[in-house]
Parts: C-alpha cells; structure tokens; sequence
C-alpha cells in the first residue's frame, strides 16, 4: 500500500519543490511518458527527445536522493488511453489513498486532473513553486475586464521583488535602455559570436522509443541531443550565457543574420527549455544576470541585463497572467477574421524568400528560432498573409522546444497575430521589408528586391504590408501609434495603391509558390 502517489509532469523537473525536502518511503513519485502529450500536436522530434530525456534523468535524480520513484516508458504507458486511465490504474495498483500533483500551466491538463474522480482517494492540487507569481495570486495582477499592459506589470514586478532598483527608483534612472540597445550585426561582429553551449546526450534509445510506438514527429534530430537534460546542463547554460553572451546580448537581441557559424544563436541566452521545463528557477537566472552585471560592470552594463530581465520578469510572466485570465475563450480569439490555411513550406522551407526559408529551416534543424525570427519574420508573414491563427499557433506550439501553450498561445494569437484585438499588444507588430533589411543581410542574397512594393520582383512582405493596412483601415486609421502610416498610405495617388494592391493580391493567389 501507498499512502500517497504524487505526478510529475514533463513540464514539472523542479529540483528544489518544496515535495522533496525530505524522504517520505510512504510517497510514490510517478514520472511517465504520454502518448497524449506527443500527439495532442504535431512536435518537433528534439522537442520530445528532449523532455523524455530530462524526465528520465529528473526520475534517476529522485531514486539517488533516497525517493521513490517509478519512470514509466512509452513502452509502459501506451496501452492506456490518456493520463487519467493511467493515474486510475496506478491508484488502483499500489493501494493509494491521496493523489497530488503540481497545479499544470496548460489548461487542457489543468481540466482534465481537475474533473479526475477516483472513488475513496483524496486528489489535492498544489503550486509548482516555480512562477514569480503564484497562480493564486495572478487575479490580483490580470483581470478579464480590464486588460493590463506589459510596460505596466513589468514595473510593478521591479518594484515589488525590488530588481535593478535604488531607493525605489530603477537602476539608472531609467525603465529600459532600449535606445542602446536592438541594433543590427555586422558581419564582422556575427562573425565574432561566441561558440553557443551545446550538449552531446545520446538520444538514440529515446528516437528508436519513438520510431516504435509511431509516434509523428517533425523536424531533425542528431543522436546527440545539443539541449540540457539535467540541472547541472542547464546550470551550465546560465553561467556560458551570463560570462560570454549577456555582454553584448541587449545590443544584437533584434539582430538578423545569416553571417558566422553561430548566427542561429548570436548573444541570445536559449534558456528557455530550460526555464519551461522547471530546471532553472526564473529568479535565479535574474540574479545570476544582475550578479553578472555588479560584479563587472565595465564588462556587462546595465542596458544589457535590464534587456534581459525585461524578458523574464517581465515578458514571461506577463504572457501567463494574459493565458489563465483569458482561457479558454483565448485560445479561439480571431479578432482579424484571419483564414487562409498555413502555406505548405511552412513544414519543408523551401520558399525563395531567404529571412523566411532560413528562419524555418533553423527551426526545422534545431527546433528553435530567436524572438525576432518568431516575431518578426514568420510571424509577420502570417500576420499580413491572414493565416489562421489556429493553424499558426499549432505550428508554433509543434515546432520549438520550449513552446508549451500557456506561453506559446499569448506571444502567437495575441502579440504576434493581434488575433486576440490588442489585449496583449497595443498595436499590430506589422513591418514591411524595410525593416527586416534594416536588422539583417538576408535581403542581400534574397531574389526578391526590398525597396520594391509591386512588380513581380517586389519583396512580398512590402505589397502585404500595405495590403493588411489597407484592408484594416476601419479597425486601425484612427489608432494613435498608426496615424502616420494611414497619412502615407492616404496621401499616395490612386494609381500607386493599386499597383501594390494588385502586386499583394498576386502574393496572396500564389502564397505556395513564393
């Protein structure tokens, strides 16, 4: 018998949780991999090679501290239908009176362990310990009725935890230091980037786990997996980031490049599988970057951390206080009425448009892509192409190793596809082509001219542009930071509108063979 069976979540690899400060022979842990979870969307294969390898090495963990613990396998799990069946046979097995788990960020497993009844055993849910924010405290942040705003939040953050602050007032006399910041990258300079901090954890039992269970993956997979598995990795990763990268990470966080061998990753921390998955604790990451920074700083200014925990501290826990405030309902936000299907290179690359064949392809290979390649590049594209957002979403949340749907959905339907009508963001994130020249060299080996709005060589992103303008006008000609835009595209003669209008409507007719 089995007083107490407590669930791990692949999610859930939080070391120092409150659960094992001391061994209890009475406790079961229970580690599983589920077929749910790789099929509930199409993954990337190092995504789910990844999470099985950091579960496992998360379960091996627990049994050297003395807890008890079983690792279950797909070759042990698939005969059960989904992870209540399963939780429902090992109650039963092992006698158990009390099950507890982690309270899950996904809405989808918060539902489905919430509405779980197991006759005669008490089911508890508790915190994860690992949010800046507890959940319980997040409606005194984030209401339904009165959206707040990131600069907002993220300043009350500051001031409450008191990060990069002196006598309450913020460090530098400023919020943010974006002005000496989000320049592009000479070639020079990309070429300089510091070798990233890759792993070599063999995989192959996983991949071969996979292949025999069928499971339908996308993207490649070495078998030596380059992502921390364990938190001694992704400790590593947080001390490689804050000696080599955070130095000159504000100033090239915006930066495009296909120049040097690192231009995949440039100055950017790729501390977010680690962080999603429970690994690293955000607040230790926050002041590992602030110690980086007065411990030297002549070597780390203080522009650089502030871009960085603007990030953590703000951003992310930003984007969780926008889903549980706005799930379910936000998972269905179309506010741009937005439904043409996700072009097909989506899933291969192969576009002539370099920024986007290279921003996939990257993604394809390491099942990552910095912000502004998300933001910017692709997400862009989908914006003013009006792909479906669910179709958007379900590439974003497959394809990257850190995307889970509580930060996946807010940063893809609201700040990247405005879908949810300007609840995260307060305006479209649109650019034209003129702005991915400006931030990278993709443009140069593009066949497709950026200074061009119609004529078949015209950059599609230019005639998409205007065309999303223009078909918007009524929702955006009286928004205050797009005022100037609508003057432009207004005071052009009637003979040039439609030239772009007419090179967008051949973009659009023809979105599978750009």
């Amino acid at each position: 018998m089995t007083p107490t069976l407590r669930l791990i979540l692949g999610d859930q690899l939080n070391p120092h949780h409150s659960w094992y400060d001391r061994v209890d022979q009475q406790c079961l842990y229970v580690v599983a991999e589920l077929k749910q979870e790789t099929g509930y969307v199409r993954h990337h294969l190092q995504k789910v090679a990844a999470l099985f390898l950091a579960m496992e090495a998360f379960a091996r963990h627990l049994a050297e501290q003395g807890h008890q613990v079983v690792h279950l396998p797909l070759d042990d799990t698939t005969r059960f239908a989904d992870l209540p069946e399963l939780l429902t046979h090992l109650c039963a097995l092992h006698e158990v009176a009390r099950l507890e788990y982690q309270l899950p960020d996904e809405y989808r497993l918060t539902r489905q362990l919430a509405d779980l009844r197991l006759p005669g055993i008490e089911i508890r849910g508790v915190e994860s310990e690992h949010f800046l924010l507890p959940r319980a405290r997040l409606n005194q942040y984030f209401s339904a009725d009165h959206p707040l705003k990131m600069e907002t939040f993220y300043r009350r953050m500051r001031r409450e935890l008191g990060i990069l602050m002196d006598e309450g007032k913020p460090s530098g006399g400023r919020w943010n230091f974006d002005a000496r910041n989000r320049h592009p990258i000479s070639d020079d300079e990309a070429r300089a980037v510091p070798q990233p901090c890759l792993f070599a954890n063999d995989c192959r039992p996983v991949l071969a786990r996979l292949r025999r269970h069928g499971i339908d993956t996308l993207g490649h997979c070495p078998e030596q997996l380059i992502w921390p598995v364990t938190r001694l990795q992704a400790l590593q990763q947080l001390q490689h980031f804050c000696r080599h990268l955070l130095p000159r990470f504000g100033q090239f966080q915006d930066a495009l490049t296909e120049t040097g061998p690192h231009a995949w990753t440039l100055y950017h921390s790729r501390l977010s599988f680690a962080l999603n998955t429970k690994m690293l604790h955000p607040m230790e990451v926050i002041r590992a970057a602030v110690a980086a920074h007065e411990y030297h700083p002549e070597r780390v200014d203080l522009a650089q951390v502030e871009g960085f925990v603007r990030q953590i501290l703000g951003w992310r826990e930003f984007v969780r206080g926008i889903y549980w405030s706005r799930m379910p309902g936000y998972a269905k936000e179309n506010a741009l009425g937005a439904r043409r299907p996700l072009p097909g290179w989506f899933w291969t690359g192969h576009t002539r448009m370099r920024c986007l064949a290279r921003a996939i392809d990257q993604s394809l290979t390491h099942g990552y892509a910095h912000h502004i390649q998300r933001l910017m590049v692709t997400g862009t594209f989908c914006l003013l192409a009006g792909i479906d957002p669910d179709e958007v979403d379900q590439w974003y949340l497959g394809i990257y190793v850190d995307a889970f749907q509580w930060v996946e959905l807010p940063n893809t339907r609201g700040m990247s596809q405005y879908a949810d009508g300007g609840v995260l963001a307060t305006k479209p994130y649109a650019a034209s082509a003129n702005y991915l020249n400006r931030m990278g060299n993709h443009c140069q080996r593009c066949p497709y001219d950026p200074k061009q709005k119609s004529g078949d060589h015209a950059c599609p992103f230019n005639s998409l542009y205007w065309h999303f303008i223009h078909r918007h006008s009524d929702r955006f000609a009286r928004h205050p930071r797009m005022g100037m835009i609508y003057r432009h595209w207004f005071g052009l003669a009637p003979k040039q509108q439609d030239a772009v209008l007419e090179r967008a409507r051949q973009c659009l007719a023809s979105l599978e063979q750009l």
